[in-house]
């Protein structure tokens, strides 16, 4: 019963804060460095995340006559950083992980920044926005506790290890109370006509970021051709277009508590763009074997497989653990 998760709206952020805590577990020094190590491609990224899904979020608001808290609630979902699942469709395409796990960490480490300035910039005009209360909600649920878990991992190095096998299953489980906290909190007002015209608006989010993430990556490969290539493309693809849809939810019901239903872009979006996520993932992975491209691990080209067994190596339960 969606009423029995009324309780857990003030818990939302702690939800979250798991999740996120969770991530740092998984976090080491390396992977902080490895952001020096390619710092174009790392910031271009994560610059192309906060440009193109926020501004494609304000079109389909005036394409779709969105106003008041749904519009404000897709233009949050696009203000978020990267969903950290996109880890897991960048393994699953034979993506550069290593460039998906960087950008998602910055774009991560720089939402509390970014979120209350990209809502004041472009949602003030349907509602005023709390920059304040956006920017404590989102250091408090994401800047302390993944600095928490990367200390407890520095401290306990491989004892972690035990821990961070649960950590998908608890993921998983606290994505689906927050999504219940917000089906509650909503209730009838859910399934009006004007709250399901967020399906079509997430969907053409999602779909218009993987297109605008690819294209970009694409021309950057032009400028740059040392970097942008086929693997960094895919990845650039998911990092751009998959976004943390429960740090949206819960900012949501957290800064913007007077209005849930701001809530449910964020929450059609994460069950949304994991199934998008999914079927392009497949599709890569199966359009490659088909065509015998694989990817370089020495210089992330595309190329012929024949003879060739290079498969880019992650571990993929590092990956399912940072899953959303």
């Amino acid at each position: 019963m969606p009423q029995a998760s009324l309780w857990g709206k003030a818990y939302t952020g702690y939800m979250l804060g798991i999740v996120l805590f969770g991530m740092g577990l998984t976090l080491t020094l390396d992977d902080f460095k490895r952001i020096l190590t390619q710092p174009l491609m790392v910031i271009v990224g994560t610059v192309a995340h906060f440009v193109i899904m926020p501004l494609i979020a304000v079109l389909l608001c005036w394409i779709f006559r969105l106003d008041g808290p749904l519009a404000v609630g897709v233009i949050l979902v696009g203000c978020c950083p990267s969903g950290t699942s996109s880890n897991v469709m960048s393994y699953l395409s034979r993506g550069d992980v290593a460039l998906d796990v960087s950008i998602g960490i910055l774009s991560t480490l720089c939402a509390p920044f970014m979120i209350p300035l990209l809502m004041q910039w472009l949602a003030s005009q349907y509602v005023a926005v709390p920059v304040q209360s956006l920017f404590l909600n989102a250091v408090k649920v994401v800047l302390f506790p993944i600095a928490l878990g990367v200390v407890c991992h520095m401290i306990f190095g491989k004892k972690i290890e035990k821990v961070t096998v649960a950590l998908p299953i608890v993921s998983q489980v606290a994505i689906l109370l927050i999504i219940g906290v917000v089906v509650a909190a909503n209730g009838p007002k859910l399934f009006v006509a004007s709250s399901l015209m967020a399906i079509p608006v997430v969907i053409l989010h999602n779909l218009s970021g993987y297109a605008l993430g690819f294209g970009f990556s694409k021309l950057m490969y032009k400028v740059y051709p040392k970097g942008f290539r086929y693997a960094q493309q895919k990845a650039i693809t998911f990092e751009v277009g998959m976004q943390d849809s429960a740090l949206g939810a819960t900012l949501a019901l957290t800064s913007f508590a007077s209005n849930p239903i701001a809530a449910v872009p964020s929450t059609f979006f994460s069950v949304w763009h994991n199934i998008s996520g999914s079927i392009l993932s497949s599709w890569w992975r199966n359009h490659d074997d088909k065509h015998e491209i694989h990817w370089d691990s020495d210089n992330g080209e595309k190329g012929s497989a024949k003879g060739s067994n290079a498969i880019h190596a992650f571990d993929a339960d590092k990956a399912k653990a940072a899953e959303k």
